[in-house]
């Protein structure tokens, strides 16, 4: 990907603002909340709500959250109204993240001759099942509520697959009736499918191989799931939240400004000056691997079409009344690069760094929740067979060796069942299901540990 504009993006945003007036604002996540994402495969890949908790994870150390996967692949409206009650309500969730569409609304379907009917029909039945969904979570009146469009199918990208046309009308059909809810209940309201859809128009006229999905039109890959939690955490009102933000006067010696940060133990001169430095975030790293199956994209690419460094993920360091040549700066004795006077007197940003001790921390919270993911993804996939095989042959919960053989046979016919085949040899053992879990509680614990802020000696010497 190349570089992008990113205004039209930031534009779609503040409309949409505007024309939800009526619409609860989405609030940050508080200490102790039990977060649920319920929708269907691309909340399974489990990777947009896995970055929005990454993010709480580094950026608000003391606000520990939990944030469950409740996606069930291939699900629509009428799926996760039949399995709220099993999969959702045991977790005690004080939010709820619903998304549904992409599957609602068809596919093949939209090359028959009587497709715009059709599409019509099953907008209709996923609006009948989803206002079953609502009856649900009117009950709940302690848990917020969160309705989030499904992301885009991409109509638009140059590619000879998958072409479903008019499928995105359908879809943006189902995201005003999500909406419209939103507004009656006064819940609150996330849209991935307009944002999203514009982003990749403006693209593909630049490049009309651009998307943020993968080559079936339907799936992100890393950067659509990070342009989605961007999104989400947009709506939150993460943006203007730094990292970090601190100027240093060095002529005068003094600290001018330390947002979310502690500057203590200020010495020496502009050509040689040292303090320690705390910062009360850590910085959000980049991944630059391809972690979805079949699909290439990877989480940095997104940089390309949205300000995320910019607006939350800024860890300023600006030193002025340096003098001309140039300095070399240390973190804890660690060469972190070279700048001249005037280059750190309009400041330096940190967090794009991977060479600082943070930046080392920070990943190794990222490690520990890639982990975790992993081991909620077994879970994922049990659960996938229970609600989208198990049932309709009348076997929930059964888990014995006439499950286990059921599985085997239907697996030499259907490519999702034989894609959880392995993983259910295992996790039909209720000791195997706790023991992962119990694993997952270790590794948040450690995550927890592990992005405690720590303080580092900053030194700035001339050259």
């Amino acid at each position: 990907m190349q570089k992008r504009v990113f205004i039209t993006a930031l534009a779609l945003l503040g409309s949409l603002g505007r024309s939800t007036a009526q619409i609860q604002p989405l609030t940050p996540f508080q200490a102790g909340e039990r977060i649920i994402f319920l929708g269907n495969s691309i909340t399974e890949a489990g990777y947009y709500e896995s970055y929005i908790w990454l993010y709480y994870m580094l950026h608000f150390p003391d606000r520990r959250i939990t944030v469950y996967n409740g996606g069930i692949g291939g699900d629509r409206a009428k799926n996760i109204l039949d399995r709220f009650d099993d999969d959702v309500l045991p977790k005690k969730p004080t939010t709820i993240c619903l998304t549904f569409g992409m599957n609602d609304t068809g596919y093949f379907e939209f090359l028959w001759a009587n497709a715009d009917s059709a599409a019509k029909a099953r907008v209709k039945e996923s609006g009948e099942y989803f206002e079953k969904i609502r009856e649900k979570l009117r009950k709940i009146g302690s848990a917020k509520k969160v309705m989030i469009s499904s992301p885009l199918y991409d109509e638009t990208v140059k590619n000879p697959k998958n072409l479903f046309p008019k499928k995105s009308e359908a879809m943006r059909d189902i995201a005003a009736f999500q909406e419209k809810a939103a507004q009656e209940d006064r819940w609150s309201f996330v849209d991935f499918l307009r944002p999203m859809t514009e982003i990749s128009i403006l693209e593909q006229k630049k490049d009309s191989t651009f998307t943020l999905t993968g080559s079936d039109r339907i799936h992100p890959g890393n950067a659509g799931h990070f342009v989605m939690a961007w999104l989400f955490l947009k709506q939150q009102g993460m943006t203007g939240q730094p990292v970090a933000d601190m100027v240093i006067d060095a002529a005068a010696g003094k600290t001018v400004r330390s947002d979310n940060c502690r500057i203590s133990s200020l010495s020496g001169a502009p050509g040689d000056l040292r303090f320690d430095y705390l910062a009360f975030s850590l910085p959000f790293p980049q991944d630059s691997v391809p972690r979805l199956w079949g699909n290439p994209q990877r989480q940095t690419e997104a940089l390309d079409v949205i300000p995320f460094n910019e607006e939350m993920n800024r860890e300023k360091l600006t030193v002025k009344g340096l003098g001309e040549g140039n300095y070399a700066v240390t973190m804890d004795g660690r060469p972190i690069g070279n700048w001249t006077g005037a280059q750190l007197g309009k400041g330096i940003d940190l967090a794009t760094l991977k060479n600082t001790p943070e930046y080392d921390q920070a990943m190794s919270v990222l490690w520990l929740n890639e982990e975790r993911m992993a081991l909620e993804a077994k879970l994922r996939s049990y659960y996938w067979l229970q609600f989208n095989y198990f049932r309709e042959i009348g076997m929930m919960y059964a888990d014995n060796a006439a499950a286990s053989d059921s599985v085997n046979t239907k697996a030499t016919k259907d490519w999702a069942v034989a894609s959880k085949k392995d993983n259910y040899r295992a996790a039909r053992y209720v000791a195997v299901r706790e023991g992962w879990q119990k694993q997952m509680d270790l590794l948040i614990d450690e995550i927890y540990k592990a992005n405690r802020p720590r303080k580092h000696t900053i030194r700035i010497k001339a050259l």
